[in-house]
């Protein structure tokens, strides 16, 4: 464990630097944190996007690193999961249904380690129409975040390859601004 100063705005916490002065109205606390700082993801911001295989729910099989040159919106979901349903909707609304006829844009949700009956009546249950993709014994949400780290979670991946966003939760805010950065990387 190491001891970082971190920046405390409403409710965001933001990691500064170990030591770091804080200026302005945010307040300096001093915490000890473990590789989790980034809500039990495994990569960050800038790195390149793990590549991973997967059969989606139609049989087809996509592999990450052919997607490069487009927007890549990876959700790690599964049925199970009350805050993925949450947030599904808002995914279908506000993202699917505005870039899906953008040929520069690739949305997959990613149902971690169910069998494809259980993501099919998932998918119906929630009235999403963007391609899901099985992930068993989710070795792919692995490569992203801890094993045992809780999800929904949103990958956002630009057209060189790189993380350009991370989410955990389903969050208002956070929320828009992924739309934001999504309509950015598209414009």
């Amino acid at each position: 464990m190491v001891a970082l100063t971190v920046a405390c705005t409403g409710n965001k916490v933001t990691r500064v630097a170990a030591n770091a002065e804080l200026k302005s109205a945010e307040t300096a606390v001093n915490v000890n944190v473990t590789e989790d700082t980034d809500r039990g993801y495994i990569v960050k911001v800038g790195d390149m996007a793990p590549n991973f295989s997967m059969r989606l729910t139609n049989g087809e099989t996509i592999t990450l690193s052919d997607l490069r040159g487009k927007v890549v919106m990876l959700q790690f979901t599964a049925s199970w999961c009350g805050v993925c349903r949450e947030e599904m909707p808002f995914i279908e609304r506000d993202i699917w249904q505005k870039h899906k006829a953008n040929p520069k844009f690739r949305l997959y949700g990613i149902d971690r380690d169910e069998p494809l009956e259980t993501v099919l009546t998932f998918a119906k249950q929630t009235g999403i129409t963007y391609p899901l993709g099985l992930d068993p014994k989710a070795d792919i949400f692995a490569l992203y975040a801890q094993r045992n780290a809780g999800i929904t979670r949103n990958v956002i991946v630009d057209t060189d390859g790189r993380i350009v966003m991370l989410t955990r939760l389903y969050n208002k805010e956070e929320f828009a601004e992924m739309c934001k950065i999504i309509d950015k990387l598209l414009n």
